[in-house]
């Protein structure tokens, strides 16, 4: 996720720790195999306004079914608010879903 803000280590451990609990919103989706990348101090403008923002880029193995994708998505939407003190319009998400993954030295 890219952010302008910066996180203390408490917030950033607070939000893996609530991205790896809803995650299981999705069937066959377990904190186990979730990778959460921080990358913050970043410059973001908005509708030409420059703007405290965070863009969460969510890549998933597999398809998901919309209803579980707007659940996860609700749930980061909250999760963002409550540890980041950013709201819903502050805080953009996009999601891909890939049919093919490298991992482990290999193509799944």
């Amino acid at each position: 996720m890219n952010l302008t803000k910066k996180l203390s280590d408490q917030q950033k451990d607070a939000i893996k720790s609530g991205l790896g609990e809803k995650i299981s919103l999705i069937p066959g989706k377990s904190e186990k195999a979730l990778m959460v990348d921080f990358s913050e101090g970043h410059t973001m403008y908005f509708a030409g306004e420059k703007r405290d923002l965070a863009f969460v880029d969510v890549r998933c193995y597999k398809t998901a079914e919309f209803e579980n994708k707007k659940a996860f998505t609700e749930a980061v939407f909250e999760l963002m608010e409550k540890e980041t003190g950013l709201t819903a319009d502050d805080v953009y998400l996009s999601w891909g879903e890939y049919d093919t993954w490298g991992t482990k030295g290999s193509m799944k």
